[in-house]
């Protein structure tokens, strides 16, 4: 029998709703219910594409004598990160400070009158593996502790109570020095060239932040950072992350060489990606295959990820089903090749190319299989296209050029049920979230700017578009939509990325010479986030509203897949300053800066967006022109420039340049405006 989590919106939580275990979702009534009848709140928090989620699920979530046990003696809640992130953020600390490490599903138990954890862990097996005790007997440890030591309970809870309250208060720094911004560009181009023995991830903060850094010519410069940025960009678009087949990028690999992935795609990392791989092109790298990961990854977006109102969905499972009999999905399965697969669908001579250039052995590279990827960066022949076509057809059943779109599967039951023409695709999560949205706007924008495509700007504005016309109820700003219904308050991480999708989509109409309001609602927007998230006391932003149900309330500055939201909320700042040369925006940017200075100057290797947006703040620079110079100017890797359209310039100037709070004379030549610009992005205002 269906548990409450049926009635769910969440997919992720619609996932459990066939468990014995008798679920609450985050609310009210499960916490005072845990209150009245004291018994400890088991908390697990995940989301619907996570691996490791699914496999407790199926196992110790799906076992009875563990239902009955946890039925029994706690009040068990589940939790959508990707709903919440605010409570995720807090418990994730909580269970790093506990354990020393983190990651999903995220499970603490927590006392029940004040919400403080007392235990943590992530992946708990059904039975002992993996160093790690079964989860009846953990529940059953658990259930003891709490009844027979509450003087030891209570004593854990206040040393980790103190320390989160402490995270919450950060000493104030005055000084923004340029010595200091050297500190962050270097650390983020250290971060990014470290070779590691684990998994590689995207970390586009830190590759975007390394990127900057690249204009400056610091002496005694530990790393190249043009070399170490265009490495990852190089990484990712020939690596198996990439699905050099469908498009798109998946989450991560799972080795240090880039070649086997974490199956999943995140529309959060794709937004980013395309995003970075344009500014690599900006800066002059300009290799065939990083403009054709964005085609194939705006191919993607378009054909699988973008609902028929415009907006985009929020991610694709790792796992997909190889028949519909099976019990279990099977990972990658939609993605992977068998050598006689290839044997099969290509000539030889196609088969014989592709492993030339492709990284293929009869043995595989998973687990027998083949992922593809790539040996170099350079065009790929007719032939080899032909190639991966077929491929294309093998897994969708129909030709790349015939399509235009292929529907989601939204849940296990829809893709095992529904006749597919070619493979069985992965479960599609088809809600809509603005902070995952808006990182795919603003890469789409700035794509249409660099490669002057107006297909991108107009995919962008529809779904940005969207969100303006239905995210607001009732005067306040919402961060998810399901089925067309607007749902949860929205967080400051939706609001900065909003705001900067918005001023992204601006320069991009200005440089396709589109008239356009997008300026006027990122100031709407800006009040807004100002009005409900702004800290008078400390300055930046907390990461929502004042709420009765959390432990404490949080200013997040950390980096993780998605830039901070007050890196990203200052730049936003500045921008806004330089719009609308209105100085209290840039005053609230260097409050908010100087809030978090301690911690850029103790911890640089946390927070690259702040960084990032502390370069906007020191190289300030507004360029006053006319639109045909802003087209040029916008396929340009300028870091902390604005454009803006204005016919009003003195006779014979094509620009007028002005550094933060003074304009330098008006530029009448193409070579004289570049040198006020570099001279504008090098020199600290």
């Amino acid at each position: 029998m269906p548990n409450r989590l049926a009635q769910a919106q969440s997919l992720y939580l619609r996932k459990h709703a066939e468990n014995p275990i008798d679920w609450w979702p985050w609310c009210d009534a499960a916490l005072e219910k845990a209150k009245q009848e004291n018994k400890p709140i088991f908390l697990s928090i995940g989301y619907s594409s996570c691996h490791w989620c699914t496999v407790m699920e199926g196992e110790a979530f799906s076992d009875p004598e563990i239902a009955e046990y946890m039925n029994t003696h706690f009040v068990p809640i589940k939790v959508d990160r990707e709903e919440r992130p605010d409570l995720d953020s807090i418990y994730m600390q909580a269970l790093q400070l506990m354990t020393g490490q983190g990651g999903w599903p995220l499970n603490v138990f927590l006392a029940p009158e004040d919400l403080v954890p007392f235990y943590g862990g992530t992946y708990f097996p059904l039975q002992e593996r993996y160093n790690l005790p079964g989860f009846l007997r953990l529940l059953q440890e658990i259930h003891r502790i709490y009844t027979t030591e509450a003087e030891n309970i209570l004593s854990v809870k206040s040393r980790l109570l103190n320390r989160l309250q402490q995270s919450t208060q950060l000493p104030k720094g005055e000084d923004l020095t340029a010595d200091l911004l050297r500190l962050g560009l270097e650390y983020s181009a250290g971060i990014l060239a470290a070779k590691g023995m684990g998994p590689s991830f995207p970390m586009i903060p830190y590759a975007g932040t390394a990127l900057r850094g690249h204009r400056f010519d610091f002496p005694d410069r530990r790393y190249d950072a043009l070399s170490v940025c265009q490495q990852r960009g190089t990484d990712l678009a020939l690596g198996g992350i990439y699905d050099h087949v469908g498009g798109g990028f998946h989450r991560y690999t799972v080795d240090p060489t880039w070649t086997v992935p974490h199956f999943e795609k995140m529309l959060y990392d794709n937004g980013q990606i395309v995003e970075y791989l344009a500014d690599l092109w900006a800066v002059g790298i300009q290799e065939p295959a990083f403009e054709r990961a964005i085609v194939g990854t705006v191919q993607w977006l378009k054909r699988e990820m973008t609902a028929p109102q415009g907006f985009f969905y929020a991610a694709q499972d790792a796992d997909s089903f190889v028949t519909p009999d099976e019990a279990e999905p099977e990972e990658g399965a939609f993605y992977v090749w068998s050598y006689s697969e290839l044997e099969q669908l290509l000539t030889p001579n196609e088969l014989s190319e592709l492993s030339d250039r492709f990284l293929i052995t009869p043995q595989g590279n998973f687990e027998g299989k083949i992922v593809l990827q790539r040996r170099d960066a350079e065009q790929l022949s007719a032939q080899l296209e032909t190639a991966l076509g077929k491929l294309f057809r093998a897994r969708y059943g129909t030709p790349a050029a015939a399509t235009s779109t292929f529907p989601p599967a939204r849940n296990n039951q829809e893709a095992k049920q529904q006749s597919w023409p070619g493979r069985i695709p992965s479960v599609t999560d088809t809600k809509m979230i603005v902070a995952w949205n808006s990182l795919m706007v603003s890469g789409l924008a700035r794509a249409a700017a660099v490669f002057q495509q107006l297909d991108y700007y107009r995919l962008a504005a529809t779904a940005a578009q969207f969100i303006l016309e239905h995210q607001q109820v009732e005067g306040r700003f919402h961060r998810l939509n399901y089925e067309g219904a607007p749902s949860v308050l929205a967080q400051s991480e939706d609001y900065a990325l909003f705001i900067k999708a918005l001023l992204d989509l601006d320069q991009a109409a200005s440089a396709l010479a589109i008239s356009a309001d997008w300026l006027d609602q990122a100031v709407q927007l800006q009040t807004e986030f100002d009005e409900f998230l702004w800290s008078i006391e400390l300055g930046g932003y907390y990461n929502t509203d004042a709420r009765g149900d959390l432990v404490v309330r949080e200013r997040s500055y950390e980096d993780n897949a998605i830039p901070s939201a007050n890196g990203v909320a200052v730049a936003n700042l500045v921008r806004l300053f330089l719009s609308l040369e209105q100085v209290s925006y840039l005053d609230q940017a260097e409050q908010t800066l100087q809030a978090f200075s301690t911690v850029m100057q103790e911890r640089p290797q946390t927070c690259p967006s702040l960084f990032a947006a502390l370069d906007w703040f020191q190289h300030p620079t507004l360029v006053r022109t006319r639109s045909e110079q802003i087209g040029t100017l916008a396929t340009q890797y300028q870091p902390t420039v604005v454009y803006h359209r204005s016919a009003d310039l003195p006779d014979g100037a094509i620009a007028m340049v002005c550094q933060g709070l003074s304009c330098q004379e008006p530029a009448r030549s193409e070579d004289q405006l570049q040198a006020q610009l570099r001279q504008s992005i090098l020199a600290p205002h």
